[in-house]
């Protein structure tokens, strides 16, 4: 079979422009990744750390200090922004457009930027989080949103993934620029890291400019001759091309076919099929942040300090480099495997991962067990990154109907940006010691352990596998297999623009029924023409 991810022989024109495309989009990841990243080393800087104190003293060197609950409150009024950032996502994407979207966005971001930037006290510097987080959450769910309605479906789960590469990737430059600012004893130290996020917001407006709107959401407009171009460009192609026509016409027919079933209000989207696509979405993005990846990049830099590990910054830039390159095979992995493989696979391996690292880290404090603890931290960033990290947004990118897939998106990457603001917000008070705090320490990676078992549990019974599909027959996948288990190897074998005149007349109904129906219409046709056609003359 060989190993390399190969375009199809049936893929009409060049896949190069779409993938160039959608790997630059991707690009936005490193907005989110960055400004998670800034974070965990600025709250650990000590010239940060004196500044912004409004008069609690550190007990250990009797220094002047944040609090707990100060520090949870910055590092969770980002992931509060996101939340709603994701909401208001649906509204602009629809509204304006997944490009012009993506640009107000990264405005939004940029206002977040400049208050962290000018802050010398503790509520500005909130107010920033805050904004820039609005900004972030704003992007999260419009990224992967662009990105699945322009990818070839052969490539379209590397090409979502990359989006959770460009994350990591801005985690690890938020890493080095902490790293190289730590020691500054002037507000250089938080000023220079926060004001480089400038430059990328900047490289992804330029881009945004020149890119092209979707096709599906110029079809949703009913801007038929805007989406043959958008296409056109995308496959590299000629506007009146037979493939081009083709494609535009079974996008169409879907949609039409959608529309018929019913409107995609709030209320619609929570009801049967589609409801239960949005809660497949919603858990998925859900365990990808109880899996604890962001408890290591949020408060990792302390935490190893807090256990004992000399060099806590570096250990923090070393187990970001892992996360970057662990990245990489699951963006291969994920078209060769599928995605059922590759997220039962990152399950098991966390799971196993994260048991040790508590089971060591609560039995001994030895420099053996620090290293352990370390080693075994970096098996789970690499089995999270490669699983986990990228294939949760191609799972979100791929479940959704045209006529919902804005507010379906918007809502899951919502539902991720809740759990990770509350597991931002409580991690200070279940790892730390003082009063009121539980001092788990090592042991909260049993409760991290716990719910990666889960997500294996949940792999098996509720992910679909959609490698290979287009977005429109995962339509016909969820309408015809009744059971995850039963989904791999389905074929897709639904003609929505045969389905879609019987549909009006129905109003909906069974799509095998429809599919059937349609079948037996044209079978007749073909009769009636072969019949029609004049007897062969005989020699």
């Amino acid at each position: 079979m060989g190993i390399a991810i190969k375009k199809p022989d049936d893929a009409v024109g060049s896949a190069t422009p779409a993938i160039i495309i959608g790997l630059f989009v991707a690009f936005g990841g490193v907005l989110f990744g960055y400004d998670t990243g800034t974070i965990s080393g600025i709250l650990a800087m000590k010239y940060w750390r004196e500044l912004f104190s409004t008069g609690y003293t550190n007990p250990k060197d009797g220094l002047p200090d944040v609090t707990s609950s100060q520090s949870s409150m910055i590092v969770s009024l980002l992931s509060a922004g996101t939340f709603f950032g994701a909401l208001f996502a649906a509204p602009m994407a629809d509204y304006f457009g997944r490009r012009l979207a993506m640009i107000l966005n990264s405005v939004v971001f940029v206002f977040g930027v400049i208050l962290q930037t000018i802050a010398t006290a503790i509520p500005l510097f909130v107010a920033g989080r805050f904004f820039a987080g609005l900004g972030v959450g704003l992007l999260s769910a419009t990224i992967p949103l662009y990105q699945s309605e322009t990818a070839p479906k052969w490539i379209r789960g590397t090409i979502v993934g990359a989006y959770q590469l460009a994350i990591t990737i801005g985690l690890l430059l938020a890493a080095i620029v902490n790293n190289a600012t730590k020691d500054r004893n002037d507000t250089g130290s938080y000023r220079i890291p926060v004001a480089v996020q400038f430059a990328w917001a900047i490289i992804l407006v330029g881009g945004m400019i020149i890119l092209p709107e979707t096709p599906r959401f110029l079809i949703k407009q009913d801007k038929h001759e805007a989406a043959a171009k958008a296409l056109a460009r995308l496959r590299r192609v000629e506007v009146n091309d037979a493939a081009i026509v083709e494609e535009l016409a079974e996008i169409q027919a879907n949609h039409e076919f959608e529309l018929s079933l019913g409107k995609a209000t709030y209320f619609e989207i929570m009801r049967g099929s589609l409801g239960k696509r949005l809660a497949t979405g919603c858990a998925v993005q859900a365990l990808q942040q109880l899996a604890g990846v962001n408890f290591i990049f949020y408060y990792g830099t302390t935490f190893f300090q807090n256990s004992g590990i000399q060099n806590s910054f570096v250990i923090t830039l070393i187990t970001n480099i892992i996360n970057v390159v662990s990245t990489l095979p699951g963006l291969y992995m994920v078209e060769k495997w599928g995605r059922r493989p590759l997220l039962m696979f990152g399950a098991v391996g966390m799971c196993i991962s994260q048991l040790i690292v508590a089971i060591v880290g609560t039995a001994t404090s030895s420099t053996v067990a620090n290293k352990v603890l370390i080693a075994f931290v970096c098996v789970y960033i690499f089995f999270f990154a490669s699983s986990w990290g990228p294939v949760a947004w191609v799972v979100t990118g791929e479940l959704y109907p045209l006529k919902a897939r804005a507010k379906c998106l918007s809502i899951t990457t919502a539902t991720n940006w809740l759990l990770n603001w509350a597991i931002a917000y409580a991690t200070p008070y279940m790892v730390n010691d003082g009063p009121g705090n539980a001092n788990l320490q090592s042991k909260v990676f049993f409760i991290w352990g716990g719910f990666c078992f889960i997500c294996g549990i949940f792999v098996y019974t509720c992910i679909y596998e959609t490698k290979g599909l287009s977005l429109e027959q995962v339509d016909e996948l969820y309408a015809k297999v009744p059971v995850a288990w039963k989904s791999v190897g389905f074929v897709p074998s639904v003609h929505y623009t045969d389905v879609r005149d019987i549909a009006d007349v129905k109003h909906g109904g069974d799509l095998t029924q429809l599919e059937t129906e349609a079948n037996e219409k044209r079978n007749g046709e073909n009769a009636t023409h072969l019949e029609s056609l004049p007897a062969k003359a005989e020699v």
